[in-house]
């Protein structure tokens, strides 16, 4: 992990899906990966799905393309601990394969994982939704950097400095300050801070990663609440993507997000990923654990944390 800690945030994303085959062959076909820095020690979500979409594809012919992932975060995982991923080759059909993947640590599940690949073929049925009209382009937003370095925080520099994406948030990041709106939508451009390999299943890999940085945000939106709210507990509890058609992860994307209900601790998302010339890329939807622990320290000590706007 510590040679990965000093590679440039790109280079040690792409480096978490060099996975290392095992060569077992029992049952499951075993590999093993590591992990990138992550404040706080935990694996990132986003990492371990992106690992496993990777583990999974080693283990289909190659005529056949991932086109949808459900996966469940079981634990925390260890960043400072190698993660071992189970491969069970469930079905091989005519145009269709089904894999489960499950990661281990100290041999425990932390994550478990359906995936489907199917043979490239047309159809004469072909629809997508469209995607939103009239939003501003990423070339005319602020980027990330531009934002929180304004602000001087930190642990909020982290997000746009060690992270392998770029981001630019149509209606203005959560970060530091609340929305001005309360509607549970966000729109945002992402894309990898550097061009990637051509191999199109680091650009699969990449959309299921970086679509974990941003599910909860509608909620936080609709509720006033931010990032750096000590009172803020959350957890990814299970992440789905269905990839519609193949675009490059190292142009911009659109992720359009809505969070249809939050109730009894835990908040869903929907989210549409859209080429800037407006092609749906994938489908994308998460549950979550979010939680308000009132009394909690906080987690900026000398930062004041900005008054939500008025109803």
């Amino acid at each position: 992990m510590a040679e990965l800690e000093a590679m440039p945030p790109l280079d040690a994303f792409l480096a978490t899906l060099n996975l290392i085959d095992t060569g077992a062959r029992t049952t499951e076909d075993i590999f093993t990966g590591a992990s990138q820095w992550m404040p706080g020690g935990r694996v990132f979500g986003g990492q371990v799905a992106a690992q496993s979409i990777v583990a999974a594809t080693r283990t289909v012919p190659a005529d056949r393309n991932i086109h949808s992932m459900r996966g469940y975060f079981l634990r925390p995982g260890d960043i400072q601990k190698p993660i071992t991923f189970s491969v069970n080759r469930i079905h091989d059909g005519k145009s269709f394969s089904t894999r489960h993947v499950e990661a281990f640590q100290d041999g425990l599940p932390i994550w478990s994982m359906i995936s489907s690949f199917q043979i490239e073929e047309e159809s004469a049925v072909d629809h997508d939704f469209p995607m939103p009209e009239n939003l501003p382009m990423p070339e005319s937003l602020p980027s990330e950097a531009e934002l929180v370095e304004q602000a001087g925080v930190k642990l909020a520099n982290f997000w746009v400095h060690r992270r392998p994406f770029v981001m630019r948030h149509v209606d203005g990041p959560v970060y530091l300050q609340p929305s001005t709106s309360r509607e549970p939508f966000d729109h945002v451009w992402v894309k990898s801070a550097a061009p990637l390999p051509d191999d199109p299943i680091v650009h699969a890999a990449a959309i299921a990663y970086v679509s974990d940085y941003l599910m909860l945000e509608p909620t936080l939106r609709r509720h006033g609440l931010t990032w750096i709210d000590p009172r803020l507990r959350v957890a990814s509890l299970d992440h789905g993507v269905w990839w519609h058609r193949f675009a490059r992860a190292d142009e911009w994307m659109l992720l359009r997000i809505k969070s249809p209900n939050a109730h009894g601790g835990r908040t869903l998302a929907q989210g549409y990923l859209y080429t800037r010339d407006g092609k749906l890329i994938a489908s994308i939807s998460q549950e979550a654990m979010l939680r308000l622990k009132e009394g909690a320290p906080s987690r900026l000590a000398g930062v004041k944390l900005p008054e939500p706007p008025a109803n």
